[in-house]
């Protein structure tokens, strides 16, 4: 079958659940990963064919791509900042929310720092592995509960190249402090923020595939992973040290109260692209 035959059978049969531009974006992203193909092959060579095993491969993610599976757990790869990352039903898939979040981090530090970096609930090892690669003196320790999304981080760390100390502990554990060798000049987190009262925002893709644990939090204590990890900051991080989440654009107010509570300083709310509060930076008291 003619390459140019399949792309039309996708947007025939993705037209009621995609709009055009995302369509093409994931069969061109399909080509790419499992014939080696780039999207110009249909201009340069219109009649390209496909071998069976390739046609099969295709129309597998066709269907998998109606059933609204993420494009990411399809292939079975991501993309994030400079990394090329596995994911799997285990980890949340990366979001650009969570790049900025990483920006942010960068911005406030020099390149040369010998930083102490540990990054809480780290999934994929997106966070860890980023600063990691990007402030090569810093030494970087990513913990999840998972040893599951532990094992899919620890690969991409090989993959990419990135020193990562990686350690499998329950932050909202009273034992959580004895698997740390601080103090930290940096604590990062992304923790599961999503309330049960605002699952029917979620989309399919994401509420049906992604792995709950890592995504919702009670409606009766939205912010328990905050508040846990608030008060160890306290304790792990050096005076001065930087305390800095991604949190959930619905309670921006009520998370930062958190750290203003806990005496953090110069506490700060900072927007993403869309012109929603979803990070949030507290520095621990210079005093001791």
């Amino acid at each position: 079958m003619q390459l140019s035959e399949i792309k039309s059978i996708f947007h025939k049969e993705l037209v009621n659940y995609y709009p055009k531009e995302e369509i093409d974006s994931f069969f061109y992203g399909l080509i790419d990963y499992f014939l080696n193909l780039q999207k110009f092959v249909l201009v340069m060579q219109p009649n390209y064919v496909v071998s069976k095993e390739e046609e099969s491969l295709l129309f597998n993610a066709l269907h998998r791509l109606k059933q609204e599976e993420p494009l990411q757990y399809i292939t079975g790869v991501a993309y994030f900042r400079n990394l090329v990352l596995k994911v799997t039903k285990d980890t949340l898939i990366p979001r650009p929310e969570t790049e900025e979040l990483v920006s942010w981090i960068l911005e406030d530090v020099r390149v040369d720092q010998q930083l102490k970096v540990l990054d809480l609930g780290t999934g994929s090892g997106c966070i860890a592995l980023s600063i990691a690669q990007e402030l090569p003196k810093a030494s970087v320790t990513a913990i999840d509960i998972s040893k599951e999304a532990l094992a899919v981080a620890e690969q991409n760390a090989e993959k990419n190249g990135v020193a990562v100390n990686f350690l499998q502990a329950d932050v909202l554990s009273d034992n959580f402090q004895k698997e740390l060798q601080g103090p930290w000049d940096i604590i990062v987190s992304n923790p599961p923020y999503v309330r049960e009262l605002e699952k029917a925002e979620i989309q399919k893709n994401v509420k049906d595939y992604e792995p709950v644990t890592a995504l919702f939090v009670s409606d009766q204590d939205p912010l328990i992973f905050y508040q846990h990890i608030t008060l160890k900051a306290k304790i792990f991080l050096k005076p001065s040290g930087r305390l800095y989440f991604e949190i959930n654009q619905y309670l921006p107010e009520e998370t930062k109260q958190l750290l203003v509570e806990n005496s953090f300083e110069q506490v700060e709310l900072k927007k993403d692209i869309f012109g929603n509060f979803r990070m949030l930076k507290g520095i621990k008291s210079g005093k001791n």
